[in-house]
């Protein structure tokens, strides 16, 4: 794809660009918002289970020595 492809490309792009009405908005809204909020309760979880897995090797570690 050459460089004038791409600027073809673009400009036919902007062309058929438009304004987001209030709805379109709103949804794309609430799912970066519904996204974000996923990806930070995995990432809860995760530091929660890692947390009990070092505690746990921890009190393993002390009741051995």
């Amino acid at each position: 794809m050459g460089l004038m492809s791409f600027l073809r490309a673009s400009v036919r792009m902007l062309k058929l660009a438009r304004k987001p009405d209030r709805d379109e908005l709103w949804l794309s809204i609430k799912l970066c918002f519904l996204g974000v909020t996923i990806v930070g309760l995995i990432g809860f979880i995760v530091f929660i289970i890692a947390n009990f897995i070092r505690s746990s090797v921890t009190f393993l570690i002390a009741m051995l020595s």
